[in-house]
């Protein structure tokens, strides 16, 4: 339903029109690995590409079933700068068998669009408490120390397991500006933190995040967008040397994009990703020294326009996240299947 208030014409008051709309999605995902579905089902340039690092002991966590509903309400005002919209997003992901993966994001943005080719965005993000899994707690007297042997087996059978959650706010100023006919250019800024439960507070971060995105409409019916971010993450345990558990990362990330429509009803999305995390550690004894993770992504979404309100559309998302450390590497598949509508 969208409800038009006011009327057009310009008065003395620097708000004019107020619209109202809003949009739901219900989608259905099976995933084979609960583990690692989060960070997938995030990395791409409008989400958040940089989840909390996953050690190698919180993947490999099976395969569910998840329910993600998602309403976006949102009310746009014209004004003497132009158009402002400020919308509000809640989403969840409701696991059908590991209900402790379960959880709930929060977006509220603000867009100022001073004309057709100008407009300034401003989000802010919230994910509270996100269940990372089971994974071991830090505690320096079961450290070795540098030059001793490795601890004996039987003191690895006690080390301590404890619910990892982290909860992680971001602010995104991001400009975008139209370069020329069907070209144009954004400039996005984040800074954020994450903040994790007691048993892991060293890994508490702060992080910033710079990049360009170019959008390229080849035609009426194709779109292309690029884009690269540059990430720096510091986090707590890097002056924390007896727990050798130090997070701070250098992170690369780089995306492309594809939308194409065709056959009238129909809408094809592609997608590539390509990430890079640079662990910055200089603490003995931490495994993460030199150590870095590559991630690679490709998906593909198709959506068919049931009537000018309904959307039909499925997916399958793929990753392979690999580190120099380990032989091997995680995979994770997702497939999708879901309904938008608009009111």
């Amino acid at each position: 339903m969208r409800l038009l208030i006011g009327c057009g014409a310009v008065t003395s008051s620097p708000w004019v029109v107020a619209e109202w709309s809003a949009t739901a999605h219900g989608t259905m995902f099976y995933t084979d690995d609960v583990g690692v579905f989060s960070a997938t089902r995030r990395l791409s340039l409008d989400g958040d590409p940089t989840q909390p690092a996953l050690d190698n002991r919180l993947t490999g966590q099976g395969s569910d079933a998840v329910f993600e509903p998602m309403l976006d309400v949102a009310r746009s005002f014209a004004n003497n700068y132009g158009t402002t919209t400020v919308d509000l997003r809640g989403q969840g992901f409701v696991y059908f068998d590991q209900s402790r993966y379960s959880h709930g994001t929060l977006r509220v943005q603000a867009q100022q669009a001073f004309s057709r080719k100008t407009a300034l965005l401003f989000r802010y993000y919230y994910a509270p408490d996100l269940y990372l899994g089971e994974n071991e707690v830090r505690t320096p007297g079961l450290l070795a120390e540098p030059g001793e042997a490795p601890l004996p087996e039987t003191a690895a059978e006690h080390l301590e397991l404890s619910a990892e959650r982290v909860t992680s706010q971001i602010g995104m100023l991001r400009v975008k500006q139209e370069l020329t006919e069907g070209v144009a250019l954004r400039l996005l800024g984040r800074y954020g933190t994450r903040r994790y439960n007691a048993e892991f507070q060293q890994r508490d971060l702060n992080f910033w995040t710079l990049g360009p995105h170019v959008e390229w409409d080849l035609t009426d019916a194709v779109t292309l967008v690029i884009g690269y971010h540059y990430e720096k993450g510091t986090a707590d345990g890097a002056t924390q040397p007896l727990l050798a558990d130090d997070v701070s990362y250098v992170n690369n990330y780089a995306s492309t994009e594809l939308e194409v429509e065709f056959a009238e009803d129909f809408k094809l999305i592609a997608g590539l990703h390509f990430e890079r995390n640079d662990w910055t550690s200089t603490l003995m004894r931490d495994e993460r020294k030199g150590a870095f993770e590559t991630v690679w992504q490709g998906e593909a979404l198709l959506l068919y326009q049931l009537n000018e309100r309904t959307k039909l559309y499925g997916g399958v998302q793929h990753s392979n996240r690999s580190e120099n450390i380990r032989a091997g590497s995680v995979p994770n598949t997702n497939v999708a299947l879901g309904l938008q509508a608009s009111f």
